[in-house]
């Protein structure tokens, strides 16, 4: 299984195994159950249908009560497809998926809703400059001119422009599984993600890729260089010449 559901809890920080200071957002992920199937000869892809936390029957509407019931699955409050390599067919509904696809190391993407920020202006939503602050000035956060009378005479699609901010669908790549409580169904991942605690959906998908160490380089020493400018050995001091014995009278 290529991804799993969760809820996030919050952000904290933790110290790996050599004392680094590690920032991680803490998320409850799973377990979650297949509810459903889509398979390629029939639907023409090849998908699961993954829900998670448990939704009290009388808020249920009566045809997602069938589909439940057709399915012998308790109800669930949050359902996502995902989708699955054709040799992943064997799956079938009612299977559990817990954290245990994961392993630590490993580089995720985490898909959710960012927090909704209502109307802002722009210079909070698109990082505008602001005018001078002296009292003379009667333009410190406002838009001004957007585009000339006659020529365009129109205000080009796409502008930037004061509006509606934050509670839309984003996905942070890459983001490495620090640590990963079994026991407890929790998830701890390296930097931020979207949605506010305790609160949002997100859902976690495998990258295919592993977070690897910096790789250390070191420079070989060049021996011909060392021996240029190595200095030559100093010659041991002769030693001084015998004095010849005197010759008896």
């Amino acid at each position: 299984m290529a991804g799993i559901l969760g809820k996030k809890i919050g952000m904290t920080h933790i110290f790996d195994e050599k004392g680094r200071f590690v920032p991680v957002t803490v998320v409850e992920a799973g377990p979650c159950t297949v509810v459903a199937k889509r398979e390629s000869k029939k639907d023409g892809y090849s998908a699961v249908l993954l829900g998670f936390e448990n939704k009290k029957p009388s808020k249920v509407s009566k045809p997602m009560a069938g589909m439940f019931k057709k399915n012998n699955v308790a109800p669930l409050k949050l359902l996502r497809e995902l989708r699955t390599a054709k040799d992943e067919e064997n799956v079938k509904i009612g299977d559990q998926v817990t954290i245990e696809i994961f392993q630590k190391g490993e580089l995720v993407d985490v898909s959710g809703v960012s927090k909704g920020k209502g109307f802002q202006g722009g210079v909070r939503r698109w990082n505008w400059h602001i005018g001078p602050k002296a009292h003379g000035s009667m333009s410190h956060r406002a838009p001004g001119s957007i585009g000339s009378n006659t020529t365009p005479g129109r205000v080009f699609r796409g502008h930037h422009l004061p509006g509606h901010m934050g509670n839309a669908q984003c996905t942070v790549k890459n983001l490495e599984v620090v640590k990963i409580l079994k026991e407890d169904n929790l998830l701890a991942l390296r930097g931020a993600i979207p949605g506010a605690n305790n609160a949002s959906y997100v859902m976690i998908t495998k990258t295919g890729k592993i977070k690897k160490e910096p790789v250390v380089i070191v420079k070989k020493k060049d021996e011909k260089a060392e021996k240029k400018t190595a200095k030559p050995a100093a010659k041991p001091a002769a030693k001084p010449a015998a004095k010849p014995a005197a010759k008896a009278e």
